[in-house]
């Protein structure tokens, strides 16, 4: 797909600065949002998503081919916690990682279906939406559950039209969120979990994302790629 217009979520660092190093090797125009850099959007604020689209379709002039969602948050919420506190804290991960993918998810499927085009969406899910997370973590696994439900659903509800989606679930992956949580869960003992033997790089994950992204042929649209060390199977 030569002259490929990307929209790439949280790329600023991590798993969506690896992304956006993949896929600038190829012919393809990118616009990368984070909050470090790329085009700012805090996905706390219900209107960000819109207008980060918005932006993007502008710069991109008119026209999106793929969508990569990667941002969100891994914030620990106890189960002790004030239970206003704890709610506050289910909702503002539901909003990043989930809400404000699928408003995103909606405006390009949107945009392809006017434009009677085809187009691909990436979601960066992880291996909690099956294996689960720590107690302190329901609202990140169900959050990306809930994108893997998602991505199925796109993918059943719009093949016939080219419009194709993928999701990955990465497990423990090497950057500075991973690096604080495995040293937080014994570090030797984590990885003692993981038959590989280490935690994924970056650059894996994005080998992964830029492959669905360009390249994967459209009957593997649906599919859930794991990244995790067999970690965890299904």
């Amino acid at each position: 797909m030569s002259d490929t217009h990307i929209l790439l979520t949280g790329s600023s660092r991590g798993i969506g600065a690896a992304i956006a190093t993949a896929l600038k090797e190829r012919s393809v125009r990118l616009i990368g949002h984070g909050t470090r850099s790329g085009v700012p959007a805090d996905f706390t604020d219900p209107a960000a998503p819109q207008a980060l689209w918005r932006t993007a379709l502008d710069t991109l002039d008119g026209r999106i081919d793929v969508l990569v969602n990667n941002a969100g948050i891994f914030e620990a919420t106890p189960l002790d916690i004030e239970h206003d506190d704890w709610v506050a804290s289910w909702e503002r991960t539901m909003r990043v990682n989930l809400t404000a993918s699928a408003e995103l998810c909606r405006l390009a499927v949107r945009h392809w279906q006017a434009e009677g085009r085809p187009g691909r969406i990436v979601n960066i899910a992880s291996r909690a939406a099956y294996r689960g997370d720590s107690p302190a973590h329901w609202h990140y696994a169900a959050s990306k559950a809930g994108m893997v439900a998602m991505t199925k659903t796109i993918a059943r509800g719009y093949a016939g039209r080219g419009i194709l989606a993928f999701a990955i679930c990465p497990g423990f992956t090497m950057t500075g969120m991973a690096e604080d949580y495995v040293e937080s869960r014994g570090g030797p003992k984590l990885l003692a979990d993981i038959p590989l033997g280490r935690v994924a790089d970056p650059a894996e994950v994005a080998e992964v994302a830029r492959f669905c992204a360009l390249d994967a042929p459209p009957s593997m649209t649906g599919a859930v790629l794991d990244v995790n060390g067999a970690s965890y199977v299904r």
